[in-house]
């Protein structure tokens, strides 16, 4: 494994997929064709997972940032010959704009390096390999261009320094004075494919410009006006950096196998898209004021969960919503500080986790303005989904954690069960005969009964992660911002009281006793209802803390090691940034005064 820790990456994104670059200056993932796709580096998993690293041959002291409004990275490197910057991104199609931002990237990494001041030498890495570590591949230099080529995917350099082949590798040592510059561009293609993607004529310091000028006519059509408004615009960016933009379907995260424990075996795959991130990336870009796309996302959802039957949903699904997920490991990569097995696809696709009937459904009722729920797709769409919740939210299932051990009856279940009613019946007859409101109804009444009466603990004195249950789960921490209970109410107030009491630590929140980690979404969560009880200094005291715990560029992975102050799990995490924008909006709604003159509400999706 390289030198960087999880927190030491950043994220670049161009609408297909995401690479990360470690604070040396190393891109230690990508995923070439789409986020999902075979790896070309995976040096963040093991040192023999290839990367491309470029960066002052002498020790060096770092600072970076992302340019202004963008995703494009910018790394300063000083050392005791001078200062260079180096600038990172993953090209967007030229001339795209606005909305149109990723969907026909070019497949292309591009990196200039500028002397700042003094005079810095330079070294400059290329170890491809292939496939997770599987292929090495075959190289050639012709003068400063290298081809490698490995079965169908070819990688192709071109670079305005001289190059070096090393036997299976190749590198570069130049200098580089105040005021000047050097330029590479690595571009993916298919080795048998038609698409001409070679950048030998890419004028990169152009091109780079131009994915400036994506990325901020991107973020120009959002103007979110509450408060903390830099960090959600910012994370705003970063979950659009998480979707693939041909479809609109947002990966979990930009990686697979990132421990939720240092030596663990919870080291899954997080590059597909799941319903409850739909659901809740939705939300948070309503909050950030963009639901122009809301109709395009909403038609990927349906299409991609077809007619539903009884069976079980399916929760997740490939980026263009393919169905088989199945789980296996890749032993050519030993995991990231010794965490086996690394895996490839998710076991999860299988599982019933009534949770996300209820989450797809709150998302289009929160944007009913902009969907036009007489669209037959996705009219069938959320009245099936409202038919499973009354036909099956009595059955066992595998919750919100995905827990592979076995079913129960998760009272967030349940709660998003009476969610995915409550929101039908909203709805009415816009997506449902009288009679189907009416059987609705009675369903949501019989699921409310049965969560107070069964998932409420006398003894624990707090409503448990399961029906019959003494075990505090943090994921009960929904049910008031789902509108099941009022934060407020004596039982869900002894609730919050609880899980603060025995599962938080320095305001982060593990989602049970004996959980290996704080999981940052909880700790957003126990932000939101404080803010819900009238604990709104608190709560916002809380929230910055939180927010100060991301890496230098603001990024998250799902969870925190209170004792290390490690970040853990795959990265960055698309939950912990939309449970941050939600609970900025949160603090906003319920700030002392009100919502100030000019702010839309959140509660009803109006302007």
């Amino acid at each position: 494994m390289s030198g960087n820790r999880i927190s030491d990456y950043g994220f670049l994104a161009d609408g297909l997929t995401g690479a990360l670059v470690g604070r040396d200056g190393s891109v230690d993932w990508w995923c070439p064709l789409r986020f999902d796709s075979p790896s070309v580096f995976a040096r963040m998993l093991d040192d023999g997972g290839g990367h491309w690293a470029i960066r002052p041959e002498a020790d060096f002291e770092v600072e970076r940032e992302y340019l202004d409004e963008t995703l494009v990275l910018r790394t300063v490197f000083t050392t005791g010959e001078g200062t260079v910057a180096v600038t990172d991104a993953l090209a967007l199609e030229p001339g795209a704009r606005g909305h149109e931002i990723g969907r026909r990237s070019p497949g292309m990494l591009l990196r200039t390096v500028e002397a700042l001041s003094g005079r810095v030498p330079m070294m400059m890495s290329f170890a491809p390999r292939f496939e997770y570590g599987r292929v090495t591949a075959y190289l050639t230099v012709d003068g400063q261009e290298v081809t490698a080529t490995a079965g169908a995917a070819t990688l192709t350099l071109t670079s305005s320094v001289p190059v070096h082949r090393d036997h299976i590798d190749v590198s570069a040592r130049f200098t580089v004075e105040a005021g000047q510059r050097a330029s590479f561009a690595l571009a993916y293609s298919s080795t048998y494919g038609d698409r001409d993607r070679r950048p030998a004529d890419t004028d990169v310091p152009a091109a780079l410009a131009d994915a400036v000028a994506g990325w901020r006519s991107w973020l120009a059509n959002h103007d979110y006006r509450g408060r903390y408004r830099d960090l959600v615009r910012r994370n705003s960016l970063v979950l659009q950096g998480l979707t693939y933009a041909p479809g609109g379907a947002v990966v979990a995260a930009a990686t697979t196998s990132l421990p939720e424990r240092i030596g663990g075996d919870r080291n899954y795959d997080y590059r597909y898209a799941w319903l409850r991130d739909f659901s809740l990336t939705m939300r948070a870009l309503w909050v950030a004021a963009c639901p122009d796309e809301t109709s395009r996302l909403f038609d990927w959802v349906a299409k991609s969960v077809g007619r539903v039957t009884l069976e079980p949903v399916p929760i997740m699904y490939g980026l263009e919503g393919e169905r088989d997920l199945t789980e296996r490991s890749v032993d050519t990569l030993g995991g990231y500080a010794g965490s086996k097995p690394v895996l490839l696809g998710n076991a999860a696709w299988r599982q019933r986790q009534s949770d996300v009937l209820g989450e797809t459904l709150d998302a289009a009722w929160l944007l009913r303005d902009y969907l036009d729920p007489t669209d037959e797709p996705v009219c069938r769409l959320l009245h099936s989904l409202a038919d499973q919740a009354a036909a099956t939210w009595h059955l066992p299932d595998s919750g919100m954690w995905e827990l592979r051990d076995m079913e129960r009856q998760y009272v967030s279940s349940k709660a998003c069960c009476w969610v995915a009613l409550d929101r039908a019946v909203r709805f009415g007859e816009r997506i449902g005969s009288r009679e189907d409101v009416a059987r609705w109804a009675g369903a949501r009444s019989d699921v409310r009964e049965a969560i107070l009466a069964q998932g409420w603990n006398a003894e624990v004195g707090a409503y448990t992660g399961a029906f019959g249950s003494d075990k505090l789960d943090a994921s009960v921490l929904t049910l008031p911002l789902w509108g099941f209970l009022p934060a407020t109410d004596p039982r869900m107030r002894a609730t919050i009281e609880r899980i603060e009491q025995q599962l938080t630590e320095d305001g982060l929140v593990r989602r049970w006793d004996g959980d290996p980690a704080a999981f940052l979404p909880c700790s957003f969560w126990l932000v939101d209802c404080l803010a819900l009880v009238g604990e709104h200094e608190r709560a916002t005291r809380m929230f910055e803390s939180l927010v100060g715990r991301g890496n230098d560029l603001g990024l998250f992975a799902e969870q925190f090691d209170p004792r290390t102050g490690e970040q853990l799990g795959n990265f960055p995490q698309a939950l912990s940034h939309m449970a941050l924008i939600n609970t900025a909006w949160r603090l906003t709604e319920t700030a002392p005064g009100g919502i100030p003159a000019g702010v839309y509400t959140s509660t009803e999706g109006e302007k």
